[in-house]
């Protein structure tokens, strides 16, 4: 089959998928400058405790963006938002309370970052936009949020009507709703969001300050009186109302500092089956390239430009072929998968491909029929395909055999192969591919026919044994770990220290934990354990799971990890139903439990958890720091065996 893959538009942000490797967006910054200390006269910080990372000045441009407050406020609050999002719904209450606290002092400013996960995000912040046009964005912004704090629907029927319920010119919004200069306002928001680093919903800069998460009021107060003092020394300087917020920030950095990479290991080999499922490429190829994809991940839509490369650089040598690993948490990935297998059967799958790649944020059913018509299907065939058994079935097995060999996240690639994980650069792939076309060379000289080439090379790339741990050798950075006053399983004084960032939600988080169990039965009394949190923006139920065991925490250590257990031995029931089940049965007392998440008495360790461990590189889940070094993902027994055995031997050589 032949390919259509056109250039790929469109901006993907969104939070790390599973163990996958999350990048970091924009050109290498300047060390970031504390707020504390950068100048002579600089305020000293207030009482109250500074959210992590909000002692940093960054340059956040306001442009024309939707303004509520004073032009001329001492402090800017500028918020990035997904309507869809919990979260963002969680802090409205608290950004009121701001407002009615700070009155003319505050302004805010809001920009649009609806997330992947949320299918109804990018519908609502375009309505909200409409509604912008006709001067009356907050209006429909209050209205988004009730919904949203209400669990209401956010359809186009519900904004439509929201729409009519604030008066708006319903013809107009109807146009301004689908206009090209609505979808550029959003794409313009999130690649500020992502230049910044403010990938996750709520995201906050106040001042150029930024604070990240549903924060509670005592944070966000922390921060603007301290803001407040730094603008009154400015309006004494004689900087002028109207160009106070411009100097506030033009010392401040473009983006944020990139943490020293762990250089990705040597790809893994194994006897990978490329099935016989839609393929593109080279007739006769010299490569095979397995590809395990999801229609809705973001890092999938963020490698297709270097798969698209790869072809154009090598079309004679390397086919492409595709396999269907549509991940629970995207709602729309396995209606996608079945509507591309379904225009597969008609031999128009990487058609159908393109324009779900080109057009992510716009999978629908309506969308899939809409391009069925324009690639040129039967659509009545299509349709019955679509929701075949059959195709059903081909999904399933592509996921489970995926699973089986090691595609445990979006995209996974097996070249020949070896395996390499993530939205990783081309370089990476070139690395791999060269030496394998040597490889094909040199073994069509010696007479392998090429309908044997490559199951021949699997097998020789299996045999090599490439290395399977990710662990790291003696000379590679440790990173400094701060433990704080956390959950921990072990020996205070273990000689090696495990600090571990987690999601209740994340199945890769659960997959490890029997892997964790063997580290403390065989390395018994030298190993310590250290939980932190980093529940992911797209796993709803994260957050809540993470209060839930901070609360228990409140009442002791061991009820931490009993919660813990219950927690991944039974992580399809994550709800507040079963959080107060568990509770009563590992003896909580319920009053101060309840009481302890009606109040997110947890929220601020949470997302101080969570901005120390974006700030190691742990954005993802699970990630691991073993004495410091850093280990990312479910990885096997001997992964961790490695990097321990190395720190109990170097602890020995110090005696």
């Amino acid at each position: 089959m032949k390919s259509n893959w056109n250039v790929f538009i469109g901006v993907c942000v969104g939070a790390v998928l599973g163990f996958a490797v999350g990048q970091h967006l924009g050109a290498k910054a300047p060390l970031a400058t504390p707020i504390k200390g950068a100048q002579a006269n600089s305020p000293t910080a207030p009482a109250a405790a500074l959210p992590p990372g909000s002692d940093t000045i960054y340059k956040v441009i306001l442009g024309d963006a939707p303004m509520k407050g004073e032009a001329e406020a001492k402090v800017t609050i500028v918020e990035w938002s997904d309507f869809q999002c919990p979260y963002c719904g969680r802090v409205i209450d608290t950004l009121k309370q701001v407002e009615r606290n700070y009155g003319s002092d505050v302004r805010f400013v809001f920009k649009h970052n609806p997330l992947p996960m949320h299918p109804d995000a990018p519908g609502a912040a375009k309505a909200s936009i409409a509604a912008w046009r006709q001067g009356k964005f907050w209006e429909m912004h209050d209205k988004l949020f009730e919904a949203n704090v209400a669990r209401g629907s956010l359809s186009r029927a519900a904004v439509e009507k929201m729409a009519a319920d604030i008066g708006l010119d319903l013809e107009r919004f109807r146009t301004d709703l689908e206009a090209s200069e609505t979808q550029d306002i959003l794409r313009s928001d999130q690649a500020q969001a992502a230049k910044l680093g403010a990938t996750g919903t709520p995201f906050f800069f106040v001042n150029g300050a930024r604070i990240s998460g549903a924060l509670p009021y005592e944070s966000f107060k922390a921060v603007i009186d301290l803001q407040l003092k730094r603008a009154a020394q400015s309006l004494a300087s004689g900087v002028s109302r109207k160009e106070l917020y411009d100097d506030l920030i033009k010392n401040g950095i473009d983006a944020p500092p990139v943490p020293p990479q762990q250089a990705p290991p040597p790809p893994q080999a194994r006897n990978v089956d490329p099935g016989d499922g839609p393929w593109t490429g080279a007739k006769k190829p010299k490569v095979t390239i397995v590809e395990w994809s999801d229609f809705q991940c973001p890092f999938c839509g963020r490698v297709e430009p270097t798969l698209r490369q790869i072809l154009d650089t090598y079309k004679n040598e390397v086919r492409v072929v595709w396999r269907n690993e549509p991940l629970s948490f995207h709602p729309n990935a396995m209606p996608a998968a079945k509507a591309a297998m379904a225009a597969a059967k008609q031999g128009k799958f990487w058609e159908m491909h393109d324009l779900m790649f080109v057009h992510q944020q716009d999978l629908s059913d309506a969308k899939y029929e809409e391009w069925a018509k324009q690639i040129g299907l039967n659509v009545a065939r299509w349709k019955a395909d679509k929701e075949s058994p059959e195709i059903a079935t081909v999904i399933s097995k592509d996921s489970s055999y995926g699973q089986s060999v090691g595609a445990d996240g979006t995209p996974s690639f097996f070249i020949n192969g070896k395996f390499i994980s993530g939205a990783m650069p081309f370089d990476t792939f070139k690395t791999v591919i060269d030496e394998q076309i040597k490889k094909a060379d040199e073994m069509l000289k010696k007479g392998t026919r090429q309908d044997k080439l490559y199951e021949t090379l699997v097998a020789e790339n299996v045999k090599a044994g490439a290395p399977t741990a990710q662990a790291a050798p003696a000379a590679e950075q440790k990173f400094k770990v701060e433990v704080g006053n956390a959950p921990a399983r072990g020996p205070k004084n273990a000689p090696v220290t495990i600090v571990e960032w987690s999601d209740f939600q994340c199945p890769f988080c659960s997959r490890v934990e029997p892997t964790l169990k063997q580290i403390e039965n065989d390395y018994k009394g030298k190993v310590r354990i250290i939980w932190k949190n980093q529940p992911l923006s797209f796993h709803p139920n994260a957050m809540p799971a993470a209060e839930a065991a901070m609360a228990a925490y409140e009442q002791g250590n061991d009820k931490f990890w009993a919660m813990h257990d219950k927690l991944f031995a039974n992580q399809q029931q994550l709800s507040p139903q079963y959080y107060e089940q568990v509770a009563q049965e590992i003896g909580l007392d319920l009053g101060k439990f309840k009481a302890s998440l009606e109040a997110h008495r947890a929220q601020s360790s949470i997302q101080a958890d969570m901005t120390a461990g974006s700030a190691l590189g742990a954005s993802g889940t699970p990630t691991f720091f073993i004495n410091g070094r850093r280990l990312v993902g479910a990885l096997p027994f001997d992964s961790f065996k490695q990097v321990i055995d190395a720190e109990l031997a170097a602890k020995v050589a110090k005696k």
